[in-house]
């Protein structure tokens, strides 16, 4: 049974943020939206407008929060000067800003482009060390590490969640694996607000799809047990062949997509 909580949301002007708000309200949530761009509060959010790299701002949205949600960042290949100073080292300050404000409970947005150069599976694997297809997916790892020295320092709750698709319905093949609904990432953020013990856990941030490419077995570990499934769509997406490089990052591994360069 969830408890009503204060959240920031890092990014919160963003697909996943934007997402899930409406639904964390429903759910009695008071919300804390943190972004550079412009958001219409609804009744139970306080927007603070500005960046997440910036202390003064972090210190004002962290006051009486119970759990960090970090969506902010770039969402695709950047130069590696704007993934190191926001992906990386915005995720640092995020992580200090929050242990010095005595909030212990983070959820991370990490990413499947973390190990988007290992090869899809082809039955659900539970674990899979850093193989990243971009700059951006060594951001990805670098957040998760970061994650875990937080945790084991400051003795703080740290979910890095490896989001494969979040988005409102499964719009191609490859997400028929890789789909996250809004209200299964809400699920991810409750279960994270409820961890007691201390610890980092890094867990398949995904639906529960017929077609998973990954075991959801850590992730119920930590309480996460998602229910919908991207099966609804897989008469309208294509066919199952049809995965592109047969790597799990897609199309962010693609030769074309060259390091360092945005698309």
């Amino acid at each position: 049974m969830h408890v009503p909580t204060r959240i920031l949301i890092t990014g919160a002007a963003g697909l996943a943020g934007t997402g899930v708000r409406p639904l964390l309200l429903e759910r009695g949530h008071e919300l804390v939206l943190l972004d550079l761009a412009p958001i219409d509060a609804r009744p139970g959010e306080r927007v603070v407008t500005g960046s997440f790299t910036d202390p003064d701002v972090l210190a004002d949205a962290l006051d009486g929060v119970h759990l960090v949600v970090h969506f902010g960042g770039y969402s695709r290949e950047q130069t590696w000067e704007d993934i190191a100073r926001v992906n990386i080292d915005g995720t640092r300050l995020v992580l200090d800003a929050a242990h010095r404000a005595g909030v212990r409970h983070v959820l991370l947005a990490s990413s499947t482009h973390a190990v988007g150069y290992h090869p899809v599976p082809t039955t659900p694997v539970r674990a899979l060390e850093p193989r990243p297809d971009s700059l951006y997916g060594v951001g990805k790892v670098a957040m998760e590490a970061l994650g875990a020295v937080y945790a084991d320092r400051h003795a703080m709750r740290v979910v890095s969640a490896r989001i494969g698709t979040a988005e409102v319905r499964p719009n191609n093949v490859r997400s028929l694996s890789t789909w996250l609904s809004f209200p299964d990432l809400v699920r991810l953020i409750e279960a994270t607000a409820a961890l007691d013990a201390p610890g980092s856990h890094t867990v398949w941030a995904i639906s529960a799809n017929t077609r998973a490419w990954f075991d959801l077995s850590d992730g119920q570990g930590i309480g996460y047990y998602p229910v919908d499934d991207a099966e609804f769509v897989a008469g309208e997406v294509g066919e199952p062949d049809e995965v592109g490089n047969g790597l799990i990052g897609g199309a962010f591994a693609d030769p074309e997509h060259e390091l360092g360069v945005p698309w």
